[in-house]
């Protein structure tokens, strides 16, 4: 169970209630405070019951929550609430068992951010957490993320997601898969973009006018260059890859492409879209035909072949005569 805002802020207001010896407070009074203490953070609040107060004791109470030492003084008919040590507060307690187990999930999830950018404060803040409140002991790794610490420039991703933050020239030593020596290129980084579990650097190559992306894995070696930076002033990245898959923009026409899944592979493609653009057209015991507005690039191309035999393409033409042409060079190799 995750504390709310709401019920944190509930929770410290009865514990400043509890703590006061100048004031005596019955059921009546935690829960006019409380509630004053919702509005105050949230005008609208409807604010709670006395059976989500009493809840919210009785939750402190126990050892998953605080195990605090509250005191009932009865005097006739009404009942007042403290501490039994007006120095208790649940602030100055250990975790508890719940925030134990709610540090130690967030703990795993930082754990998949090791290596990354701006990251590396993770390194040395994980074992202090743990030397501090002993989160390793029993500890199930219960969620994972498809992550390659080892890939190929992986070590270039800080250096280089800094030289976008600070808007810093380089000089990159670069080697496509096309040429057999490495090259050398002054460049203006601006973007950083993972893709496929690959990552790649957009920006400008002095010697052009067009955005260039370079793969991590292909850089040689960078440092830094004196030249004068050349700040983007034409692309906005938060719209640029909404028209095509992956990381190659292969022009600026959108084509629907229209396709067809069987019945085996229909539900996945339903439940994860191949694209933000994809809309149903029909779906029978045939299968489900769908669409999608994308520029065709090579990416867009390898993705339809990993789906084998299970999607046929219907339009454009042209894309669907290039992967029956992909499909026959694929069965050649056989």
């Amino acid at each position: 169970m995750a504390i709310t805002k709401n019920a944190l802020i509930r929770y410290q207001t009865l514990d400043k209630c509890f703590g006061n010896p100048g004031r005596r407070f019955g059921i009546k009074d935690l829960l006019d405070e409380c509630n004053k203490s919702l509005m105050e953070f949230n005008p609208i609040s409807e604010g709670i019951k006395k059976r989500q107060l009493y809840d919210d004791i009785k939750f402190m109470q126990s050892s998953q929550g605080w195990g605090i030492p509250l005191e009932i003084i009865k005097e006739g008919r009404k009942a007042f609430y403290r501490y039994e040590d007006h120095t208790f507060s649940i602030n100055n307690q250990p975790l508890n068992q719940l925030e134990a187990d709610q540090l130690k999930s967030a703990i795993q999830v930082l754990q998949r951010f090791k290596g990354l950018p701006q990251f590396n404060w993770i390194n040395e803040l994980i074992p202090k957490l743990d030397q501090s409140f002993g989160l390793s002991k029993e500890t199930t790794n219960i969620i994972s993320f498809e992550n390659n610490e080892y890939l190929k420039g992986i070590d270039y991703l800080t250096p280089l997601f800094n030289a976008v933050l600070y808007q810093k020239t380089l000089e990159i030593t670069y080697q496509s898969f096309k040429n057999p020596e490495p090259v050398q290129i002054i460049f203006y980084p601006w973007h950083l973009k993972g893709y496929n579990n690959r990552w790649f650097l957009f920006g400008r190559n002095r010697d052009f006018s067009n955005l260039t992306n370079l793969a991590l894995d292909r850089i040689v070696n960078i440092q830094e260059s004196h030249e004068p930076f050349i700040e983007n002033m034409e692309i906005d990245f938060e719209d640029y890859f909404d028209d095509f898959i992956g990381v190659t923009k292969s022009g600026d026409t959108l084509e629907k492409i229209v396709i067809k899944a069987n019945t085996n592979q229909a539900d996945y493609i339903k439940t994860k879209p191949l694209h933000s653009s994809q809309k149903r057209i029909k779906e029978d015991e045939q299968g489900y035909t769908f669409s999608i507005e994308v520029i065709p690039n090579f990416e867009l191309e390898r993705l339809l072949l990993s789906f084998g035999e299970n999607i046929v393409i219907l339009e454009p033409r042209e894309l669907r005569d290039k992967h029956i042409n992909n499909i026959k060079k694929s069965i050649d190799q056989y």
